[in-house]
């Protein structure tokens, strides 16, 4: 058991909340596990892995193969057809990641039955998502093109690779004239958008947030930048599904993965007015730097610890309430270790009530939209009582008294459910939040 070298104030807990209530009434995803919010949660409770081999000629003098991409039609018969959802022209204007946002956003406001024609709703709605990194492919191949001459590049190229354009395109979509915001914090960059977001509907700018993030970078330039970090997994290339392993001792690094989850955030009384399914309530939000190093987090796990404590007391709740911890870990050695070494420190004697589990052995690292998405299954586990498991975990490396869902799911039987989804960037961001069951 790990003792924390950071000593918590707890005085200051929620005395300046305010005390708007904000809950979840819609989501959807385009994620590796497949397409819509139901495929992918059943494909992860079934212990399914969206991991595959890279077979183009491109990828063969990397040292990493493998990577987590979303199906496609042309290979699975539930897979995504992009050009059912738009025209060739459209397509020319976006980037893969905004089109992610855009479907699963659609998905996300039939299932909240909220697309608002009145402009005063209008007006009440904003977007807060977020891109975490550009298509570097966009990046290369424009400048390949402005070699044969200058009308070459694509008057697109610009909204292509800026990374506020998925808010914009969904806000211009479906006329959304709230806050329209945007985060790029590397991989905590959806769950910033949901805090913030949370954050924007708690302070009584607005009644409806659309939020989350989207990603679509990977690319032979990305898995070699990724490589060159030695990030990324490379003893698994021949066996993919096994190569995403948190907190398992054999794990090497993660796997780059891609695709879009957005939630529609609301406040209370406007969802319960309108008759709103709600699937969970966002209690509380906390941010956090390591500042340390550009790339590790801090060895005494202080960042994870601030960032969880602020969410718990942003949250007005004590540690002995949370039963279940979605944890950032995608399978690096030196990541996964700090983060339980801060969880355990937090939680303290507490920790042998808690489950921690990592879904990224199913569906690899979406990086900017990767907490997000495990925000999604984060609030699922919430609703079903399913803790999801992490895959590929067998031989756990660490002393602790926390919990596991190894391989396989693991049923939540506490009386009241209340989770945090931790997510941790390049640049030692940090952020955590917090859910638990909607009660009246």
């Amino acid at each position: 058991m790990f003792t924390s070298l950071i000593t918590i104030n707890r005085t200051l807990t929620t005395a300046a909340r305010c005390k708007r209530r904000v809950v979840v009434t819609g989501m959807g995803v385009v994620c590796p596990l497949g397409v819509g919010t139901q495929n992918a949660w059943q494909s992860l409770i079934d212990s399914k892995s969206g991991i595959t081999k890279l077979t183009d000629q491109e990828y063969d003098k990397l040292p990493c193969k493998v990577a987590a991409f979303v199906p496609k039609k042309e290979t699975d018969p539930d897979g995504l057809d992009m050009n059912s959802y738009f025209t060739k022209s459209e397509l020319r204007t976006m980037c893969p990641a905004t089109v992610y946002a855009l479907i699963a956003t659609e998905e996300a406001l039939e299932d909240a039955k909220w697309k608002p024609t009145d402009e005063t709703h209008k007006r009440d709605t904003g977007v807060a998502v977020g891109i975490g990194m550009i298509d570097l492919v966009d990046v290369c191949t424009t400048y390949e093109a402005m070699k044969k001459g200058y009308n070459k590049v694509s008057p697109y190229f610009v909204p292509r690779i800026l990374p506020n354009m998925a808010a914009g395109n969904i806000s211009i979509k479906y006329g959304f004239r709230g806050p329209n915001h945007s985060v790029s914090t590397a991989c905590a960059t959806g769950a910033h958008a949901i805090g913030d977001a949370f954050r924007f509907i708690r302070g009584g700018e607005t009644s409806v947030m659309v939020c989350g993030g989207a990603e679509a970078c990977i690319s032979p330039l990305a898995i070699a930048a990724f490589c060159r970090l030695r990030a990324l997994s490379t003893s698994k290339n021949d066996f993919p599904y096994e190569a995403s392993r948190p907190f398992d001792k054999d794990r090497d690094g993660f796997v780059m993965g891609e695709g879009a989850a957005i939630l529609v955030l609301e406040e209370l009384n406007h969802a319960l007015e309108r008759k709103a399914n709600i699937y969970a309530e966002v209690l509380g939000y906390g941010l956090s730097g390591d500042a340390a190093h550009l790339t590790a987090p801090s060895e005494d796990g202080t960042g994870a610890i601030l960032a969880m404590d602020r969410a718990v007391k942003d949250a007005g709740i004590e540690t002995v309430d949370i039963t279940f911890i979605n944890a950032h870990a995608t399978s690096t050695p030196l990541g996964d270790a700090i983060e339980l070494k801060a969880i355990e420190s937090f939680m303290g004697q507490h920790s042998k009530n808690v489950t921690v589990s990592s879904t990224k052995g199913a569906h690899g690292h979406l990086l900017g939209a990767a907490g997000n998405l495990e925000a999604v299954f984060t609030i699922l586990a919430i609703k079903n009582g399913i803790i999801p498991p992490t895959l590929n975990l067998h031989n756990l490396d660490t002393e602790t008294l926390l919990n596991f869902a190894p391989n396989t799911k693991k049923i939540w039987s506490a009386s009241e459910r209340i989770a945090l989804k931790n997510a941790f960037g390049f640049g030692g961001t940090n952020a955590c939040l917090c859910f638990g069951q909607y009660n009246e």
